[in-house]
């Protein structure tokens, strides 16, 4: 199958999922999508097993596996994600909030990675699955950064007090700079000898990459501020704002920086300064009609892909009963790095306790681990990581992500009215 048919078969299926879940299932699209997608996949997988020759099965399976779904999210989707994830937060709140976000983000990831590092390899030991315990650091960096895609998709179904809401997007959408960078590290640890790696010089990557990422989008996206302040063209505008993202990431790769955080940074300051000076009412119209509309299609295809990969993952004796541990381990570790902003005396009057049992369910995993999954060398200890990786993602969007209302109803602290 050509690159077109394979594009063709994605938005043919997305567009009829996304018809019969909005029929017949009401639920939330990216959800429904996924749970199609999942259905789909383990009905062809069962056809599969009983008639391996037949024409439907034999066709997915083939536009799947001529699919690079890390190179599709990574290189492909993240971006355009990302940049109309961030347009929409809320900057000035965000600046005020900067501590909690820095240290969810920061601090949260390494604790996370650490507790689901540990708890995974003595999950492993238990079953006896011979998981060397650098390798269970390998997942726990994959899966310890909240994904910014499915995030954001869940928060826009919860009503969320403003403060609460820009430190869980703030969240998101940095802390996938500093566990990349873990990633990156841990796997090169597990992968064996080769170039010496030393905590300092994972620092010296993060703040390097972390740093140089922010500084660039700060660059780029104030660039194509002032570009737009000079003239009043809707097309090309919004032209401006495509190649923005597209140049910024390229870039970003080029340099050794990182592509998301520099992404984030350019959508957060184009989105704070452009419509107050840069952009008419009518182009502002247009640049945000477009955004909307890429964040949902590609969210709908991104959904729908997680859901269909199922069919690809390899067969691992006793790997599901592992996948199965893996979800308490990363929530408990998700409620403990989600705690250090309430034991900081500055910001304890800011934040509630109430919060936790949210912030902990709101933790929402997605494509981007499934992507760094994917990209792991062809080792006896991927294909166990790999089904690890889609179980914690699978309960995350559709048991974490679908009962999120009710909980946000149940536990959000809400300060009184103001007077």
């Amino acid at each position: 199958m050509s690159l077109f048919d394979v594009s063709a078969l994605l938005l043919t299926l997305s567009a009829l999922f996304g018809w019969a879940n909005r029929r017949f299932l009401h639920l939330p699209r990216s959800i429904g999508l996924l749970l199609m997608g999942l259905v789909a996949s383990l009905v062809l997988a069962g056809v599969g097993a009983v008639l391996p020759d037949a024409p439907g099965y034999v066709a997915l399976r083939e536009a799947l596996q001529q699919i690079d779904f890390t190179s599709v999210v990574i290189s492909g989707m993240l971006a355009f994600l990302l940049f109309a994830g961030a347009l929409s937060v809320h900057v000035p709140l965000l600046r005020e909030r900067a501590g909690p976000v820095v240290t969810l983000a920061f601090i949260g990831t390494l604790i996370s990675t650490g507790i689901v590092g540990f708890g995974f390899w003595g999950a492993a030991r238990l079953f006896d699955y011979q998981l060397p315990l650098a390798w269970a650091l390998v997942f726990a960096a994959l899966i310890s950064p909240t994904d910014p895609v499915a995030v954001l998709n869940t928060l826009r179904r919860v009503n969320l007090p403003k403060q609460l809401q820009v430190e869980i997007e703030g969240e998101a959408l940095f802390n996938d700079g500093v566990g990349i960078v873990l990633f990156t590290f841990l796997l090169a640890l597990a992968a064996g000898p080769g170039e010496e790696h030393t905590i300092g010089s994972a620092l010296l990557e993060l703040v390097r990459e972390a740093g140089g990422g922010l500084a660039l989008g700060c660059v780029t996206g104030y660039i194509a501020y002032r570009a737009m302040r000079t003239i009043d063209d809707f097309a090309v505008e919004v032209l401006i704002t495509l190649a923005l993202v597209t140049a910024t990431y390229a870039l970003a790769a080029r340099l050794g920086t990182s592509g998301p955080l520099a992404v984030v940074a350019a959508g957060l300051l184009f989105g704070d300064r452009a419509p107050r000076d840069a952009m008419s009412e009518r182009t502002e119209g247009y640049v945000t009609a477009l955004w909307t509309l890429i964040d949902e299609v590609l969210n709908s295809v991104l959904f729908l892909l997680i859901g269909l990969e199922i069919v690809l993952l390899p067969y691992v004796p006793g790997a599901i009963r592992l996948a199965l541990c893996a979800i308490p381990i990363v929530l408990v570790a998700r409620f403990i790095a989600v705690s250090p902003p309430l034991l900081w005396p500055a910001w304890r009057s800011k934040l509630s306790v109430r919060n936790v049992p949210f912030l902990t369910w709101a933790g929402v995993r997605g494509g981007i681990s499934v992507a760094l999954a994917l990209s792991l060398p062809d080792t006896g200890h991927k294909a166990a990581i790999l089904i690890a990786t889609y179980g914690v993602v699978l309960f995350s969007i559709l048991v974490q992500g679908s009962t999120l209302p009710a909980l946000a109803r149940l536990t959000l602290h809400k300060p009184p009215p103001q007077s």
